[in-house]
Parts: C-alpha cells; sequence; structure tokens
C-alpha cells in the first residue's frame, strides 16, 4: 500500500527547504568554458576509438570533443545529436562510468577516463541554450506512423521518423511525455524541468502531432492503429511492478520505488514529500539506489538497501553504490526480506541471509531485523498489458533486427522489447533503428 503523511513514522518536512534546495542541486554542473578545453585536452582521439564502440548510440566522441577543442561546442552537440537526439539527456544519466568512459584508453592507462559525459553536456547545452532546431524535415512523404510511448525509445523513433518526412503521431497514456526521463530518475541528476525542456526542443523538429492521455489497449487498439497507419512503433515502457510476496506485504508503509521516484520528479515542493526515518529498500538496480538516496535527502536518518545477491551481481554499477554509500547508505546483500511486522503501520522487517545452492539462493537459517517505517520495493517491473497478437519473449515483447515484432508492420524498442540494457541511452538507440527500418520498410530503400 502507498504510504501517506498520516501513516506514523512517516512525515513531511524533515528537512528545512534550504537544506532541501541544497541536497537536490544538480549532482553534476556543467562544465566553465575552460574547464571543458581543459577537458578535451585529455583526449587522445583515438582512430579505433574504444569509446565509440562502447556507446550504445555510437556517437563519434573522439570528433564531439575534437571540436569543443576546436572552440566549436555548437558542431560537437551536431555530431552527438545526429546520433542520439537524447543526448543531452544521456549526457546526465548514462552510467559513462560503465561503457564510453569505462572503455576509454585513459582509464586503462591512468585510472582517469576522459570526462566523455560532462563533455557531451557542455555540447548540448550549448546549442540547446541557442534555441531553434539543428536538423530540418525533408521532403513529406505521404506516410503516417504511429508511435505509441513518448519515452526514450518512442520520442527518439518519432524524430527520426519526422525528420524523414513522416507524419508522426505520438501517443503516451500519461498527461506529459518524457517517460523514464520525467518520471524514473533521480530529481538531482535532471534538475529545473530538463526532460520537459528537451522533450519540447525536440519537438521543434516539427511533424510530430502528441495526443496525452491516450493507453493503448484502454483508448485505442493495436489492431486499429494498425488499420488506421502505415506502420506502428511500440515503446511502451514497463508499466507494471512485481509485488513484494512476504507476510506483512499489505502493510502501510509499503509503496513501490518508481511510484515514490515519480512523485517526487512532479513535486513542486519537495520538502513536503513524507518520508520515514527508517527506510529499507529492496533491490539492488538504479531504481533502488535513486529511492535509497533520495529518501536521505529529504530527512531519513537511516536508510538500508536490501538485495539478494554479491554487489558484484547488482544492477546499480560500483559508482551508483558507491554514491550510494557517501551518503549513509547501508548496503546489505546476500539477503532478502521474510516478513514485516508492526501493530500500526510497518515497525520492522525481519530479513534472511540466503546463499546460492544448486536449486538457486536458499536461506542459510540465519536472520536479523531491521527497524523501519517505510519500505521501498524495486525488485523489478514488468509489461503491463500485452496487446493482442505479438510474441513474447522473457515477459517483454519479442523483436528481430531492428525492432521487429510478430506482427507485420508493428515495430517496438525500449525496455517492453526484449533483449538489452534497461538504460535511457539503449532505449534511444532502438528507437532510432526502428525508425530507420520502418523508413526502409515505407520507401522501400
Amino acid at each position: 500500500m502507498s504510504a501517506t503523511p498520516q501513516t506514523p513514522g512517516i512525515v513531511a518536512h524533515r528537512l528545512p527547504p534550504e537544506r532541501i534546495a541544497e541536497n537536490f542541486a544538480d549532482i553534476a554542473p556543467p562544465f566553465t568554458a575552460h574547464e571543458a578545453l581543459v577537458a578535451a585536452d585529455r583526449c587522445y582521439f583515438c582512430h579505433d576509438a574504444p569509446c565509440v564502440a562502447a556507446c550504445p548510440t555510437s556517437i563519434d566522441v573522439p570528433l564531439f570533443i575534437r571540436q569543443i577543442q576546436a572552440g566549436q561546442p555548437e558542431a560537437a552537440a551536431r555530431t552527438i545529436f545526429e546520433a542520439n537526439i537524447l543526448g543531452g539527456m544521456c549526457a546526465r544519466v548514462c552510467p559513462t562510468e560503465t561503457l564510453c568512459e569505462q572503455a576509454c584508453v585513459r582509464e586503462a592507462a591512468e585510472g582517469r577516463p576522459v570526462e566523455i559525459g560532462r563533455l557531451q553536456r557542455h555540447a548540448t547545452d550549448a546549442l540547446m541554450g541557442r534555441g531553434g532546431h539543428p536538423f530540418h524535415r525533408a521532403p513529406p512523404t505521404g506516410r503516417r506512423v504511429a508511435v505509441v510511448g513518448a519515452g526514450p525509445a518512442g520520442l527518439a523513433c518519432a524524430h527520426r521518423l519526422a525528420m524523414l518526412g513522416h507524419e508522426v503521431v505520438l501517443m503516451d497514456a500519461r498527461a506529459k511525455g518524457g517517460g523514464l526521463n520525467e518520471f524514473g530518475i533521480a530529481a538531482y541528476k535532471t534538475p529545473e524541468g530538463f526532460a520537459q525542456e528537451e522533450l519540447d526542443w525536440l519537438l521543434g523538429i516539427g511533424g510530430i502531432t502528441v495526443e496525452y492521455g491516450r493507453r493503448l489497449g484502454r483508448d485505442v487498439t493495436l489492431k486499429a492503429l494498425v488499420e488506421d497507419f502505415d506502420a506502428v512503433f511500440l515503446g511502451l515502457g514497463l508499466g507494471g511492478v512485481n509485488a513484494l510476496a512476504v507476510e506483512g506485504a499489505e502493510r502501510d508503509g509499503l509503496r513501490p520505488a518508481v511510484d515514490f521516484i515519480a512523485e517526487l520528479r512532479q513535486a513542486a515542493d519537495l520538502a513536503a514529500i513524507p518520508v520515514g526515518r527508517r527506510v529499507v529498500v529492496v533491490g539492488g538496480g538504479m531504481t533502488a539506489v535513486d529511492a535509497a538516496v533520495q529518501s536521505r535527502l529529504l530527512g531519513a536518518e537511516e536508510v538500508t538497501i536490501v538485495y539478494r545477491r554479491g554487489r558484484e551481481k547488482m544492477g546499480a554499477s560500483g559508482h551508483e553504490q558507491d554514491h550510494a554509500a557517501s551518503h549513509g547508505v547501508r548496503i546489505v546483500t546476500g539477503a532478502v526480506p521474510v516478513a514485516l511486522r508492526g501493530e500500526d503501520g510497518l515497525a520492522e522487517v525481519e530479513v534472511a541471509y540466503v546463499a546460492e545452492g544448486p536449486e538457486g539462493l536458499a536461506e542459510t537459517g540465519e536472520s536479523f531485523v531491521l527497524r523501519a517505517d517505510q519500505l521501498f520495493t524495486a525488485i523489478g517491473q514488468r509489461l503491463g498489458e500485452l496487446p493482442e497478437g505479438l510474441a513474447t519473449e522473457g515477459g517483454k515483447i519479442r523483436v528481430e533486427g531492428a525492432g521487429r515484432t510478430s506482427l507485420p508492420g508493428v515495430w517496438a524498442g525500449g525496455d517492453c522489447a526484449a533483449g538489452g540494457a534497461d538504460l535511457t541511452v539503449t532505449a534511444v538507440a532502438e528507437g532510432r533503428d526502428a525508425a530507420m527500418d520502418i523508413h526502409a520498410a515505407l520507401t522501400k530503400t
């Protein structure tokens, strides 16, 4: 059940507004022009740059860094946007420490990579801050494409299709677009409404009609879309959350971490968000870390992440784990919650140690108790109601090639599609590539 401000132990205004504002300030402030030049000077401009191969969208990293070095950040931004139209957001939220920067030659030689992510933000901010749009639409093709889901995959697909001259109708079940970028990422990573600013800028290409409040299966059917449009792209994301199946899971104080993060991202007053004094987060991915760290930033005194496997198996990168630890978050691994107890709401969580065995994870017989008045679950998300006729794989939409589904004329990408990492940058790549495949199918090129 969702916690409310009236639930004992879960209260708002644990910290004064000025402290909250400080806590949720931009986690990685932009480079100054001089800092960007110094950072760019560290790049070797490798001919066979491993950083490019490590980027899911294959941004030409050496080229855009050389353009920054030459004093042309806007040209650098165009290089970035040609590969990744959401390069501004990806510069803020991508786990660059496990992608391009981990592959950097400087990282291998010195243990300190070129700061590719911050350089990317420097460039994209420069161009977006100028206003206008860097690309123009091709002549109209007369073809109409429905894009369902205004998250990273849908936005990347819609933009590329519009740029290629197709008319696009972009639909989303929520009242605003952005998907994960708007509702699912820690507030300190994308402050000051950047997700909506980027969305508005992206739509500047033209040729995209946006229809919010339209849910597939409720307001429109896939069959109708296939009949009415020349092609359909599904970027549905993962609307469902996995439930915590333990004794006492019906108690007040238990809440999906994604709901907590979404509330934070939409709140006009962060200080008014209720949070427990003692918080437990179950899970080991980025969502778990974002929920845990933000609980601390809101004033929770004790925050513990409980994950069933070892740290090396956590979905959150080592950088994110260190970030959590630096904010006082305790990480307990090899353990699972087995019971939630309390007379008036949640009071404690019984946690059992587990070990890997022939039959998978099994309790060792040892357990301990964590005092807690709030628990966030971040144990995975799942696809909501599946449109009729689509084949699935591992609980997601099965795709082949550049996102082709089992239904002719229907493509899919992003978190709802099988295969690939659940990352913003991966979703962008899949949306972009699907758009190119759709264009080739519609124009027979």
